[in-house]
Formats: C-alpha cells, sequence, structure tokens
C-alpha cells in the first residue's frame, strides 16, 4: 500500500501513510503534514509499526525536519511508541495535560521527558513553519483529555477516534449509509456521551472542512459526507446514554 496525498499545494502538503498493521492489532493510521520546511505526525501508533512509521515519515519529510508529534489522547495504537520517536528525532510531542504523568508508563527516557508539552483543556494553535494549526477540545470523545487537530490550509480535519471505522474495504468513504455499518457500533460504546457529540458539533461547524480524517478507517472527503457526518454525530445516542442501566450487580 502506498501513501495517499490528501492535499498538496502551495509548499504545504498532507499525506495518510501507508498502513503497517497487521495481525490482532487494530489498525490505525498515521498522518504527516508538512509546510515550509517543518512537519507533523499525527498519533505514530506502537512499538509493531514504529520502526515502519518512522521509515516512510523520513522518506516524505526528505530535507524538512519533524517539529512536531501530536498525540490526540493517551492510548498505546497513539503513544505507545513515542520515546523512540523522541530519541530518534528533535520534534516536541504535545499532549492532554491529563496524560503527562501516564505517558511515562510507556518507557519514556528521562533524556527526552522536556519535549513531552501538556496540551490546556481549551486547546491550542501550533505554528508549523508560519502556518497555525488549531488543537482543538475533544474531550469523552473517547478519552477525558482528547484533542483533534484542524488544518486551515488543506481545510482537514484530523478527529482522532471520532469517525473511526473498522472492517471498511476503502480508504475513502463512498457512502455514509453504506459506511455505517462500519462505524455505528464502535462510536455507540466508545464515545462518551450525546451531550460530548453536540458540543464538539457546535464547535467543528464553525471550521470549513473539506476532510475529515480519524485514526481508524476510511477518511470523509468533500463538504456533503462531511455534513452529514456532523449532523449524525449531533444526534448519536452513545456511551452513557446507553449503558447507564449496565451498572447492576452481577447476579
Amino acid at each position: 500500500m502506498q501513501s495517499t496525498i490528501l492535499y498538496d499545494g502551495s509548499g504545504h502538503k498532507n499525506v495518510l501513510l501507508p498502513s503497517f498493521d497487521e495481525g490482532i492489532a487494530v489498525q490505525a493510521n498515521q498522518h504527516l503534514v508538512l509546510h515550509g520546511g517543518g512537519g507533523m505526525i499525527l498519533d505514530p501508533g506502537g512499538h509493531k509499526v514504529y520502526s515502519r512509521v518512522l521509515a516512510e515519515t523520513r522518506v516524505r519529510l526528505g530535507e524538512a525536519n519533524l517539529d512536531y508529534i501530536f498525540l490526540s489522547h493517551q492510548d498505546p495504537d497513539i503513544v505507545a511508541a513515542v520515546n523512540g520517536w523522541l530519541l530518534a528525532t528533535d520534534a516536541v510531542a504535545y499532549a492532554s495535560k491529563l496524560w503527562m504523568r501516564f505517558i511515562p508508563h510507556f518507557g519514556l527516557d528521562k533524556l527526552v521527558m522536556d519535549r513531552l508539552r501538556p496540551i490546556p483543556d481549551e486547546g491550542m494553535k501550533l505554528d508549523l513553519r508560519g502556518t497555525s494549526l488549531l488543537i482543538l477540545p475533544a474531550h469523552f470523545l473517547h478519552s477525558c483529555g482528547n484533542f483533534h487537530v484542524y488544518d486551515p490550509v488543506s481545510k482537514i480535519l484530523y478527529s482522532g477516534d471520532l469517525g473511526a471505522s473498522l472492517g471498511a474495504p476503502y480508504q475513502e468513504v463512498p457512502d455514509f449509509d453504506g459506511h455505517l455499518e462500519y462505524m455505528a457500533g464502535f462510536h455507540e460504546r466508545y464515545m462518551g456521551s450525546n451531550a460530548a457529540m453536540r458540543a464538539w458539533a457546535q464547535m467543528v461547524r464553525q471550521l470549513d472542512i473539506e476532510t475529515i480524517a480519524p485514526q481508524h478507517g476510511a477518511y470523509f472527503r468533500g463538504k456533503p459526507l462531511v455534513n452529514r457526518f456532523i449532523d449524525w454525530c449531533e444526534g448519536l445516542r452513545c456511551g452513557i446514554d446507553l449503558l447507564a442501566d449496565k451498572f447492576v450487580i452481577p447476579a
């Protein structure tokens, strides 16, 4: 499988790296944003894919420097190999302030601990060599300390586990209704609540989004699919909405 270029123009490039997952591990996407001689990798993954993702990232970077590592939340398919990334590059890693004392349990070397930086609950902006990337709060979707990235140049929203699908036989969503069989069950269980979904939908409707690229499965390209997905999220009952009656002492 080859890398997929999601956007390329005016010295700015967005690359979906090949999927290196195998075996029973959940499939995960790694994305690279390149601009002005710098780059950011999003959710670089665990130990099983580390060497191959790092090698592909170096090929794609060329003469550019990896400035940032973005960690949307604390799950192992996102952050488990971050020590290797920090040792092999000069990049600074960003994750929610809630996970600063948990991520070191993945084996963070004391020599690189100062390059793991906290994201405040309200999010922030990161300057990538002259372009400003928005780090957006997406708490409880599904982690309690969770963030998405919006790139205003490519108009791509990187949505982490929100929008994730499992087992779809395509990389780009061709039809929303047909895609639900790969997506609905995951969201009903892994997303926190409809209240969190509604808050997220209200926030992202203020952005000009052409593509939503999740961390698992296929991406949504084009405003009709993007808007359909946001509407679906806004109305979805999930998480505690569905599980409140399951808090029962087992017989």
